[in-house]
């Protein structure tokens, strides 16, 4: 068992640290803003632009007729309240992520404990069933022992590691940032 989990893990080390290539989000459609060709989306009006533009020969251009301003490319509406920039930090779906470095680096920081810890947590369960299902086979309740030990460790590891951190760093070298 414990074998599985060295090679899955490292597995997955290798996987993510040699894999190459670019990783990108498919991108919206190009379409209905100023100066873009027109949308001909499927169930919609043919020749479609946001509100405030006309299709002129395939392309949006400004409706004079119309007293609404068409919003710039890349410029959010705050009446609907459609911003990912919120102040001094990016709004996603784990939380706001500071954009200055200080605060990133904390965030990340906070992040990669929290995980450390939940797989500590995790290994001790899988290691109390370990034991719980030995059976009374020495080597398999050897290995849960084992396991259990390894979790508990890593778990005192991680917490000493915060405390020695913020008290060599704050305390005594007093880095501006670890506060």
């Amino acid at each position: 068992m414990r074998k599985n989990i060295i090679t899955f893990l490292a597995s997955l080390f290798l996987l993510l640290s040699l894999a190459q290539g670019k990783v990108s989000a498919q991108s919206p459609i190009q379409c209905g803003l100023i100066g873009e060709r027109c949308c001909n989306l499927a169930g919609g009006p043919p020749d479609s632009c946001q509100t405030g533009l006309i299709c002129v020969n395939g392309y949006c251009q400004d409706d004079p007729n119309s007293t609404i301003v068409p919003l710039p490319r890349g410029v959010a509406n705050p009446a609907a309240g459609i911003s990912a920039l919120k102040g001094d930090c990016i709004d996603t779906a784990i939380g706001c992520i500071p954009i200055e470095q200080q605060g990133m680096i904390e965030f990340i920081l906070k992040w990669a404990i929290g995980i450390a810890g939940g797989i500590a947590f995790i290994l001790i369960i899988i290691a109390s069933f370990q034991i719980m299902t030995s059976q009374g086979d020495p080597k398999r309740l050897q290995a849960g022992k084992e396991l259990l030990s390894s979790a508990i460790m890593g778990l005192i590891l991680l917490i000493f590691s915060v405390f020695i951190l913020r008290v060599i760093g704050v305390s005594i070298l007093k880095i501006p940032g670890l506060s």
